[in-house]
């Protein structure tokens, strides 16, 4: 008897009724994020920035765990995943994301971040024995080279400013490791035994603690932000765009598997990008349209071909 693998298999009316809202939700909140992040930058050093955002989402979801009945007792070897999922996840990920966006736009910042599916495929191969296909390798070649004709354009419209822009790409690649590496992880076996809400609370909590004593080591005691409008921020970040945008995410995981779950990596930076357009004057010049285009295409044909690589049994 064979058996498709969760993902694989054609979508029910029923299950895409399922996962529509929740896709939804996650997709167009982190396609906002992006933009919110950059109004973060000033008076307060990312790295309190960060733990600030992941303390609230940590209380949010903890008052999510007791409100449906999660249990919040891990076992030691279940706390040591959460901590090292929480960590790479919603501290050194996040941090590498503010340091980024001192540099360059949201949206190109979103678009780096389309390349998640890259290491994504390289870690499961490695790690959960999942098969890379060859049409994968064509589609994210084709991204790669997207990306480079993205960013030339950047570097050459800026030629004074080249070092800073590279430093900017550098940060927001290391951010994609730290986020695939936490990804990875949420496929093992252990994760998989622990409720949603519990992982998320518990990463969160280890993740915001590392953020605390990073924060505090490399710029000091916490600065706090006069203006309003920061702290409004902090709270979309922590309560929209990390507790809600997270549990919706692991839903449609859940739901539907990884492989389409993953589409919220290709729709959110072309929805960061017009943000970015909009709000922080981004102009597109005939290479960064063609190399945009290139990226998303590149990652729609390396996504649609991991689903259809998907082993059965």
């Amino acid at each position: 008897m064979t058996e498709h693998l969760t993902g694989t298999r054609p979508l029910g009316v029923s299950a895409r009724a399922k996962v529509a809202i929740p896709f939804l939700v996650c997709t167009l909140v982190w396609s906002s994020t992006w933009l919110v992040i950059r109004s973060q930058l000033g008076i307060v050093p990312p790295s309190w920035s960060v733990a600030y955002r992941f303390l609230i989402a940590m209380v949010a979801m903890a008052a999510y765990a007791r409100f449906t009945g999660a249990r919040l007792r891990l076992s030691a070897r279940e706390h040591g995943l959460a901590m090292i999922y929480g960590v790479a996840q919603y501290a050194l990920n996040y941090y590498c994301v503010y340091l980024g966006e001192r540099v360059i736009t949201s949206g190109l910042v979103a678009v780096v971040f389309a390349l998640l599916v890259v290491p994504n495929a390289l870690f499961a191969w490695v790690f959960l024995k999942q098969g890379v296909s060859k049409a994968f390798l064509l589609g994210s070649a084709v991204a790669m080279v997207g990306l480079v004709l993205l960013f030339s354009h950047e570097l050459s419209a800026a030629p004074a400013a080249k070092a800073a822009i590279w430093t900017g790409i550098g940060w927001s690649l290391l951010g994609v490791l730290f986020s695939s590496i936490a990804n990875v992880m949420q496929a093992g076996k252990t994760a998989k035994a622990i409720p949603v809400a519990s992982l998320i609370v518990w990463g969160m909590a280890w993740g915001s603690l590392f953020d605390c004593i990073a924060a505090w080591a490399i710029d000091g005691p916490p600065v706090l932000d006069p203006h309003m409008s920061y702290w409004l921020g902090t709270l979309y970040l922590g309560l929209i765009g990390s507790a809600l945008a997270f549990t919706c995410y692991f839903v449609v995981i859940r739901a539907i598997g990884p492989g389409r779950a993953a589409y919220t990596s290709v729709l959110s930076p072309v929805l960061a990008m017009l943000l970015s357009t909009m709000f922080e004057n981004y102009r597109w010049s005939a290479e960064a349209a063609v190399g945009g285009a290139l990226s998303l295409c590149g990652l729609f044909v390396a996504l649609q071909a991991r689903q259809a690589a998907s082993p059965k049994r």
